[in-house]
C-alpha cells in the first residue's frame, strides 16, 4: 500500500510543497478505507477534517427526507472534500458517499490549521479551489434554472465524452439513475431521452458508456 506521502505529493493543492513540508504532513495524516455506497460525510455534521481521496469515486450530494438527491460534483484520486466546514467552523453542508471502495486520507481540522498558517501557499491553493467550486456551484444552478431537462441532459453528456483510440467520443461510465441524481429530474424522464437520442442515431450504448454518433439536436 502507498505510503500517505506517495499520495500527497499528487495532490493539485500540495504540489508546491517541498519534500520537508511533506514529511510533515504525513506525520499527522491517517489513512482510512470506505467500502462501496458508504456515508463519508453527512450533511450537518459538526466535524471539522479535511479527507483526500487517494483512491476511488465519491459523490458530493444533497437530499431530502424522501430521498430524492441531487448530485453536485463527482470525486476522483487526488480531490479533497470537507475544507469548506473545517474552515469555517460551520456544519457539513452537503453529503459524500463512496460510489466505489475508497482509501482516504485524513487530516483533523486543528492540525491541518496549523499547518496553513506556516505554509501559506496551501492557503493560496486552497482559496483558489473554492473559488472554482464557487463558479461551478453558479453554472449549475444556472443550468437548473435556465436549461430545459433535456438541455441538461445533452450538456452532461458532452461535458464526459471523451475521444477513445479510434476518435470517437464516448463518455465515461453513466447510469440513468446516476444522469437524473446530476440533472435533477427523474430516471424515467432520462430513460424517455436517451431512447429518443438512441432512435434518432445520436448516441449507442457500450454497457455503461454512450458513444455520442454525432452532434446532439439543440432540443428534444
Amino acid at each position: 500500500m502507498p505510503r500517505p506521502h506517495a499520495m500527497l505529493d499528487r495532490v493539485p493543492l500540495f504540489a508546491n510543497l517541498d519534500a520537508a513540508a511533506l514529511d510533515e504532513l504525513q506525520q499527522h495524516t491517517k489513512r482510512k478505507h470506505y467500502q462501496k455506497r458508504t456515508v463519508i460525510i453527512e450533511k450537518g455534521d459538526e466535524s471539522s477534517t479535511l479527507y483526500v481521496l487517494a483512491s476511488g469515486r465519491a459523490k458530493v450530494y444533497i437530499a431530502d427526507d424522501a430521498g430524492k438527491e441531487v448530485v453536485l460534483r463527482e470525486l476522483g484520486p487526488g480531490d479533497h472534500f470537507g475544507e469548506l466546514a473545517l474552515l469555517g467552523d460551520s456544519p457539513r453542508t452537503a453529503s459524500v458517499m463512496s460510489l466505489t471502495d475508497c482509501e482516504v486520507l485524513v487530516l483533523t481540522g486543528p492540525v491541518f490549521k496549523e499547518f496553513l498558517a506556516h505554509h501559506p501557499e496551501v492557503a493560496l491553493q486552497l482559496i483558489c479551489h473554492l473559488a472554482r467550486q464557487v463558479a461551478d456551484l453558479t453554472d449549475t444552478a444556472s443550468d437548473m434554472a435556465l436549461l430545459t431537462v433535456y438541455g441538461r441532459v445533452a450538456k452532461l453528456l458532452a461535458e464526459h465524452a471523451e475521444e477513445d483510440e479510434v476518435g470517437r467520443l464516448i463518455t465515461a461510465p453513466l447510469t440513468q439513475q446516476g444522469i437524473a441524481d446530476r440533472v435533477g429530474c427523474s430516471r424515467e424522464m432520462v430513460s424517455r431521452i436517451l431512447g429518443d437520442l438512441k432512435t434518432g442515431g445520436y448516441i449507442s450504448s457500450e454497457g455503461k458508456r454512450f458513444v455520442l454518433e454525432r452532434k446532439l439536436p439543440e432540443r428534444w
